[in-house]
């Protein structure tokens, strides 16, 4: 479903602020994998989201999805295939717009729109029945502003519109990290149930080790902008926080040094 083959970017080179984010990424995900990604800062974690999303061009490398080569696609029309949850819970939804609203904008993206009434009774029975899985009593608040919200809801929400569509991969950029341990726990639940039941291919950033080894089928651990361990199946099922420094400082001959990581 997604390949990243020998990806490179540098950002500000020549200059004294020269920074290589991503160093010979490869990556390959078949369909259904649900990726999570492991780092320190400055791994290349975010930047390869980035540079599957297109946020910017890269600077060397190949990126197919679904075997279609993407490389050279501007970000707004890859947004057809993706889907995408940000850290910030303010960044997926309209604030000043109802939750109905919201949800009706993300079921017509890429569609041509006419006159006609906005939301139809068939579709508002649709989005309570969609809100019931977030478990957060959101089926009974259709018209509420999505301002009113709490970060923890809205984040749900986004997810929701994120996935509306079944995009052709899913990227979640550290998506529960601006949330208290209560609410991100059961975002995440939601984030299984919904990759689950609608069979998406995912690739999730965490800065939780633990978030990283309990969800998904595979977890990747980024260093100095490129991959060095990848782990699935049973491996993966057996994994604690103390083998995944270990086999890190194994491969990369250094500690282990997130304090972020490491104490989540």
């Amino acid at each position: 479903m997604l390949q990243i083959i020998d990806v490179h970017k540098t950002f500000n080179p020549g200059t004294i602020n020269e920074k290589v984010a991503l160093n010979g990424v490869n990556l390959h995900l078949d369909a259904g994998d649900f990726c999570t990604i492991i780092g320190g800062n400055g791994a290349g974690k975010s930047t390869t989201l980035n540079a599957v999303a297109g946020v910017w061009p890269v600077d060397q490398g190949i990126i197919l999805l679904d075997k279609k080569n993407i490389t050279g696609l501007p970000e707004h029309k890859r947004a057809a295939y993706l889907g995408r949850v940000f850290q910030d819970p303010m960044t997926g939804t309209a604030a000043t717009m109802e939750i109905q609203e919201n949800l009706a904008l993300a079921a017509r993206r890429g569609k041509s729109r006419t006159l006609s009434w906005g939301i139809h009774k068939q579709e508002k029975d649709k989005y309570r029945e969609l809100l019931k899985i977030l478990d957060l009593g959101l089926e009974d608040r259709l018209t509420s502003k999505v301002g009113l919200l709490s970060g923890g809801q809205r984040q749900a929400l986004t997810l929701l519109m994120a996935t509306l569509q079944q995009p052709k991969l899913l990227l979640l950029d550290e998506h529960t990290a601006a949330l208290d341990p209560k609410t991100a726990e059961k975002v995440l639940r939601v984030t299984d149930q919904v990759i689950a039941e609608n069979h998406l291919t995912a690739l999730m950033v965490t800065h939780n080790m633990k978030d990283a080894i309990a969800h998904g089928n595979r977890l990747i651990m980024m260093h100095e902008g490129r991959v060095i361990l990848d782990i699935k199946g049973e491996e993966k099922k057996k994994l604690t926080v103390a083998d995944l420094m270990h086999q890190f400082e194994v491969v990369s001959g250094k500690e282990f040094d997130s304090d972020k990581a490491i104490l989540a």
